[in-house]
């Protein structure tokens, strides 16, 4: 049988930690965080209630110098330092394809069948849940004697080398497609040109493309005319 805590009441002390002297920090003390400790902070947040037990957030734990650096050269000039000096960095994303799991997660009736073929759907839910998983991932932090400093984070899916193993922009893609299929559309426009990665994806050459710079001062442009000269 599930433990029961109804009119079980927290200890003022225990509420403050986690919420009324809690802050958010701009700033560490120079002490280690443990890999126990984070696996801890996971264990607590994945007990958090969200829709059929969804477990949609996925978390990227950024620990070495070089992962703190790669994050940092893409957030806010103010944010850099708090990035670089933090004993751990977390990126919290979401995946569109929870309701996989969902089975196992939410076994007692057929939650899985409520997704399929609803991908808005499953993006509305995805970051609802995943931004709930967040917010228990800060109260569990600070539950276990540990500070949090969040703060709004977006890689767009262009290219960047920093992530280009993980074709973010290819994954949405596919995303974009299933979309398509699953509204009954047969036929994608993808505009002018037909680069490596539109062609592995089953593009055919269209019309030409014609790139145009445009440079100033003249002699400067004419010095460059040659290399964009094209026959």
């Amino acid at each position: 049988m599930t433990k029961q805590f109804h009119g079980h009441e927290l200890s003022h002390e225990a509420l403050e930690q986690l919420f009324l002297e809690a802050r958010s920090y701009n700033g560490w003390l120079d002490k280690r965080v443990s890999e126990d400790q984070i696996r801890h902070i996971y264990d607590l947040l994945k007990m958090g209630p969200t829709s059929a037990n969804q477990q949609s957030a996925r978390f990227v734990w950024c620990r070495s110098d070089e992962a703190k650096e790669k994050l940092a050269s893409h957030a806010m000039e103010a944010n850099k330092k708090k990035i670089k000096t933090a004993p751990w960095c977390v990126i919290i994303g979401y995946d569109i394809d929870f309701h996989e799991e969902l089975p196992w997660l939410f076994p007692h009736t057929d939650a899985k069948s409520w997704f399929e073929g609803d991908v808005e759907g499953r993006i509305t839910q995805a970051k609802r849940n995943s931004a709930l998983q967040g917010a228990y991932l800060m109260l569990a932090a600070r539950a276990l004697g540990l500070d949090c400093g969040p703060m709004r984070y977006c890689i767009a899916n262009g290219y960047d080398q920093a992530f280009a193993k993980f074709s973010p922009g290819r994954v949405l893609l596919y995303a974009d497609f299933e979309a398509a299929y699953e509204r009954g559309i047969e036929r994608i426009d993808w505009g002018l040109g037909d680069a490596g990665y539109k062609e592995g994806m089953g593009a055919r050459p269209d019309a030409e493309m014609i790139d145009v710079l445009l440079v100033r001062p003249a002699i400067l442009a004419a010095l460059l005319s040659p290399l964009w000269m094209r026959g």
